[in-house]
């Protein structure tokens, strides 16, 4: 919808009609719909008659009414646009503007000549307070009669109010809209009571800020708007909040519309809206602390607002509503007056953003307080939990219960059929819930109908029914969802019997007075709008009432040359063809303001629905060809994607929903675990459909895998929002962001989560992305037990989150690996705490590469020794332990508490030395080691007999012992212990290459050299294998200048021509880091991600690969020679691997000093 038809619906709390003034004087009642019916020949407002006197009505009088006035908002049978857009211009600068201000009305209050006394000044406050407590306290579920009111402190449940606002949603269905925002909450929001709304929110070490002047509040229909302003309002009223505010005063667009052409001066306004106010001076309210509250922007059709015609600053001077405002909201009059205005989200951008202090937008009702609604609302316990169990179980249905008035919906409904039959059928899509709310409003009306004839009560219903369904239709493709007398004249509906519609199906059909009576109709949702309005067109096509439908005809050429409904006209109807073109007019919307009238249309077609409404249709049908049809053209839809927006892909999916088809779904599942998806590369918005249909989904799924997924980097971070629905979630190597651990943390917060294993290796979260990720860890609903954050970045201040994760009473975490981290020793020192902590039940730890010391070692031996702690294993691996630290380990490793079955100190500098203290270890506590990893390192022969002793000796639990690959050399720092001695082949050399230095450096050059064919030749691309090939753990480090791609690769990598095959990182049998003066990026099998740019400078690269393990690493190598993790692949080396190099300047192979060992020539 473009902007003029968009502002609308009535913000409601769960199910509540407008708010009923208490009092005999006017009654106001919350914002209506701002796409009211317009007519272009009609006004229905008579002008107000000022004569010279004062005309209007004795302000001492509360029980007096204002000047009847009517909305000039009438139906325009015409193609104009039904709104003046607003004219917001900068403020007038001119000189001499104040000269042009308008002379008061006659007859206006005017100043007294003295302040009234404390005491008076006091009463008049306490009798405002009172008046506006009478007011906002209660609410209205259903009439607004006596019987069925509620005090708002009972029901009121906190929303979640965010400062800002999410992006790129304002031109999507609101329901869309909401669903996006459902999926995509951030745990570093902080949520803001609507209480403290003006208040600052300073950060962490600022002083606080100045109390915030002008806030604009966003929220979709029915979110909850109105409430958090009257709950504002009586926490203040009832001496709660904001005791420092004297005066609040609330205006609705819908009122102020219909005064919008007559001149006032605010203080004369105040005293129309708040008459206890008649004994004040008007100079008081610049002594007074006063909050303005503008409920509902997107209804304003005020059209002289931040214009330069009017500028001024006195409360006595007269002027039009449109300039009241605007020079309130500017700060020009009354500028320290604080102004709250609500919008709905399209509208929000009516006012200029210089104006605005504080922009927040609601976005409904978190997890926790859907169940606390519920729990409200419904008394009996055992039923509340019931109905919560399935609204979690329903997804459709539980991302819909964001929305209050939803769960409004969702309350009545569930309620009246178990109270009704405990065993009933519950339902489980949108369509079935709004049928049953409407079966249920029609029962009502029954009870109270006088009509005992069966024949002529079901006659009464349909009538009834299907004349709201076509007011419902016609004004939902005029863009309008508040409407008047007219437009029900023109459905058919007797204006005298209008209070009898809304009377019997008030909940459906709202009949509002604004100022003096006028009536203005509506519906108390969109979406019951949007119901109704799929219920009359699938009416009347059973009734072949061709007319209407001919709307759904209009333009669907442009979405598929080969079908015209049109051509169906003089024929036969079929509803294939009538759901065909719903579905193409919908495609064409391009806000998708037809998303949820297709979802209701195709649900109502459903057999089993229509038999619910058969007292209401004229016969059934059976549809399931026709809707086999449709969903199996929607489902083509889906999976071409061609041309097709993420929303209206999603969409489609929630259409197949409605009929209760989860093929698809399954489907996707399986396309997701076979690893097809590897064949065709998945765009953006198929990424998205396919993260949306996986959280969806009845089934969780098993594992999802993004290293195995087509995509780019984008693509695969736009399938994280699907780890919700997943047991195993393997997301390394993504580029993840900050962004994208709160979706995660959100996650493992859910109570809907079902992740058991979750890989975020190879991701620069950093520790500020592990901050965010632990409250999800300490989430009483988190059931994580595998956690990999190998090669992540963090530090050792990172521990410390760790730690405490480790210490919460929440956490279910059996299995972590930090490996790849610069923790050091002070990060380990740092997570002890969490290792003997009794809430900690971790019993896989792994920490190789991390940088330790053997200092490290005590602490380690220190938490073995922990009565608390459960490790069974401990991965410990390159890093230089040395054989100090290996003592210091053993003294834990004797411990009786130690239970540690499985130790890996492979690579970590130990000698004969260090075995002589394991062994010892092994001695006094020989029951729990079964495994023991020292290969790499020095154990000489006694060490090496010692060990093979207790392996041999049946007392001892130890089974696997592993001391290959030892030598003196290994005793060498860090990962040059694995260097080893590379030349390049010069049989493999593109002949565009020249190698020299002994064949260590490369060079590209433009000249073709003369070397002799040869069948290992790169024949078209300027890449370059080495002559070694690669076994157990190497390391070599290269140099290079200009861009340059370092790769190892399979031997039989193929040579010959330009594809991809041939390219390094193009295909599975390569990997590779590409380096830049921009930056790195790594590849494998054209899957490409961008690595951070930090160490970018750097021209000097160490390759690490253990063939074994299936690992290599890349590394940046400083001046001092300081190594820092860039990436790990993880995979399973199948073929015989090389070295090798793709040139585009010169690259160098180091010589390094502590070099021990050369690999081996492939023969």
């Amino acid at each position: 919808m473009d902007q003029t038809q968009t502002s609308g619906d009535e913000d409601l709390f769960p199910g509540c009609s407008s708010v009923q003034f208490s009092s005999d004087h006017l009654k106001r009642s919350e914002p209506e719909s701002s796409c009211v019916s317009m007519r272009s020949d009609v006004s229905m407002i008579d002008p107000l008659n000022f004569k010279s006197g004062d005309s209007r009505p004795g302000i001492s009088s509360v029980h007096q009414k204002r000047s009847e006035q009517e909305s000039s908002c009438v139906s325009m049978r015409s193609d104009v646009s039904m709104i003046d857009p607003l004219n917001f211009k900068s403020e007038d600068s001119r000189p001499g503007i104040r000269d042009l201000r308008l002379e008061p009305l006659s007859g206006d209050l005017q100043q007294n000549s003295h302040q009234p006394k404390d005491d008076e000044l006091q009463r008049v406050k306490d009798q405002h307070k009172a008046s506006m407590k009478k007011k906002y306290e209660r609410l209205f579920e259903g009439n607004n009669l006596q019987e069925n009111d509620t005090l708002l402190k009972r029901i009121y449940t906190q929303l979640y109010i965010i400062e800002g606002e999410r992006e790129g949603v304002n031109e999507e269905h609101e329901v869309l809209q909401m669903e996006k925002t459902a999926r995509t909450k951030h745990s570093q929001d902080t949520p803001i009571d609507c209480n403290d709304i003006f208040k600052a929110s300073p950060k962490p070490g600022c002083e606080e800020k100045d109390q915030i002047k002008t806030v604009l509040t966003k929220g979709i229909a029915g979110i909850g708007k109105t409430v958090s302003v009257q709950k504002f309002i009586l926490d203040w009223a009832e001496g709660k909040a904001n005791q420092d505010v004297d005066f609040m005063f609330v205006f609705s667009f819908r009122e102020l519309n219909l005064i919008q052409d007559h001149q006032y001066s605010l203080h004369r306004l105040l005293l129309d809206f708040h008459p206890e106010l008649q004994d004040l001076d008007s100079q008081i309210y610049e002594e007074c602390k006063v909050v303005f509250i503008f409920d509902g922007l997107d209804e304003s059709r005020i059209t002289q607002m931040f214009s330069d015609a009017q500028k001024f600053c006195d409360v006595t001077e007269t002027s039009s509503v449109g300039v009241l405002m605007s020079e309130l909201i500017k700060g020009e009059l009354l500028p320290s007056a604080l102004i709250w205005i609500t919008s709905r989200p399209a509208a929000a951008n009516q006012i200029p953003s210089e104006y605005i202090n504080r922009l927040t937008e609601i976005q409904g009702f978190t997890e926790p307080q859907k169940e606390e609604y519920f729990r409200k609302r419904i008394s009996d316990e055992h039923q509340a939990s019931r109905i919560i169990s399935h609204i979690r179980r329903a997804r459709s249905l539980h991302i819909m219960c964001h929305i209050p008035v939803f769960c409004w919906i969702s309350s009545t409904v569930l309620q009246k059929l178990l109270e009704e039959d405990l065993s009933a059928e519950i339902p489980q899509t949108l369509t079935e819930m709004y049928i049953h709310f409407l079966l249920i409003q029609i029962n009502m009306r029954n009870q109270k109908y006088e009509e005992r004839d069966p024949e002529k009560l079901l006659q009464s219903n349909r009538e009834l029914i299907v004349k709201l369904a076509e007011v419902a239709f016609k004004q939902l493709i005029k863009g309008n969802m508040m409407f008047y007398e007219e437009d029900l004249i023109e459905s058919g509906i007797d204006v005298t019997d209008a209070s009898l519609y809304s009377g019997m199906c008030t909940e459906i059909f709202k009949e509002e007075s604004v100022i003096h009576q006028r009536k203005v109709y509506s519906f108390i949702h969109l979406s019951v709008q949007e119901f109704l309005a799929a219920f009359y067109v699938f009416y009347c096509y059973l009734t072949k009432n061709k007319e209407p439908l001919q709307f759904l005809d209009e333009h669907t050429h442009n979405y598929d040359p080969d079908y015209r409904y049109g051509k169906h006209m003089s024929d036969e109807l079929c509803l294939y063809d009538l759901l065909m073109s719903a579905i193409h007019k919908a495609i064409g919307s391009k806000n998708g303001q037809l998303d949820l009238f297709l979802r209701f249309l195709l649900g109502v077609s459903l057999e089993s629905n229509q038999r619910l409404l058969q007292d209401l249709l004229t016969h059934t049908e059976n549809s399931s060809e026709s809707i086999r049809k449709t969903t199996q053209f929607i489902k083509e839809k889906i999976k071409d994607g061609y041309g097709f927006s993420t929303e209206r892909s999603i969409n489609l999916y929630l259409c197949l929903l409605e009929v209760k088809d989860q093929t698809l779904s399954r489907e996707i599942q399986e396309f997701v675990k076979s690893g097809k998806h590897s064949e065709k590369k998945l765009s953006l918005a198929q990424c998205s459909t396919i993260a949306y249909m996986l959280q969806m989904s009845e089934e969780p799924l098993d594992e999802l895998n993004t290293m195995k997924c087509n995509t780019s980097d984008e693509g695969k971070r736009r399938l994280i929002p699907a780890v919700i629905n997943c047991k195993k979630a393997l997301l390394s190597g993504c580029n993840l962001t900050t962004q994208h651990c709160e979706v995660v943390s959100v996650t493992l917060q859910s109570i809907s989560s079902v992740l058991r294993e979750l890989d975020l290796s190879n991701n620069d979260l950093q520790d500020s992305g592990l901050k965010l990720l632990s409250d999800g860890l300490k989430s009483p609903n988190c059931q994580l037990q595998i956690l990999s954050l190998a090669g992540c970045n963090l530090t050792g201040q990172s521990c410390k989150i760790v730690s405490s994760a480790l210490q919460s009473s929440n956490h279910a975490l059996r299995e972590l690996d930090l490996s790849n981290n610069d923790l050091q020793d002070s990060g380990v020192e740092l997570l002890s705490d969490g290792l003997k902590s009794p809430n900690c039940e971790l019993q896989i730890l792994r920490l190789a590469t991390c940088n330790l010391t053997g200092q490290h070692c005590e602490i380690v031996s220190s938490a073995l020794q922990s009565s608390n702690c459960v490790l069974r294993e401990l991965d410990l691996s390159n890093n230089d332990l040395l054989d100090s630290g290996v003592k210091m380990l053993s003294g834990g490793l004797k411990s009786p508490n130690c239970q540690l079955q499985i130790l890996r100190l492979s690579g970590c500098m130990v000698t004969e030395e260090g075995c002589g203290y394991v062994s010892s270890a092994l001695s006094s506590n020989p029951s729990h080691l079964r495994e023991l990893d020292l290969s790499y390192n020095h154990p000489g022969d006694s060490g090496m007999k010692l060990l093979n002793h207790k392996l041999e000796d049946p007392n001892y639990q130890l089974h696997i012992l592993n001391v290959d690959h030892g030598g003196e050399f290994m005793i060498t720092a860090g990962l040059q212990k694995y260097a080893c001695d590379l030349t390049l082949d010069p049989n493999t050399a593109n002949i565009r290459l020249v190698l020299s230095d002994e064949n260590r450096k490369i060079t590209r050059v433009l000249e073709e050299q003369p070397y002799p064919d040869h069948p290992d030749r790169f024949e078209d691309i300027p890449q370059v294998l080495c002559k070694e090939n690669l076994t157990g753990r190497c390391y070599w480090e290269i140099e290079w200048i200009g861009h340059a791609e370092i790769s190892v690769a399979y031997k039989g990598i193929t040579r010959k021509g330009c594809i991809d095959d041939c390219w390094f990182g193009f295909s599975d049998k390569s990997w590779s880091l590409w380096c830049s003066d921009e930056g790195f990026a790594v590849r494998h099998n054209n899957n490409y991600t961008d690595l951070p740019a930090d160490h970018s400078s750097t021209k000097r690269i160490g390759v690490y690969v253990d063939v074994s393990a299936g690992t290599l690493s890349f590394y940046s190598i400083s001046d001092i020679h300081t190594l820092t993790h860039l990436y790990t692949f993880n995979t399973t080396f199948t073929e015989p691997l090389c070295a090798g190099f793709r040139v585009y300047s010169s690259v160098f192979l180091c010589q390094i000093k502590t070099q021990r060992h050369a690999c081996k020539p492939f023969l």
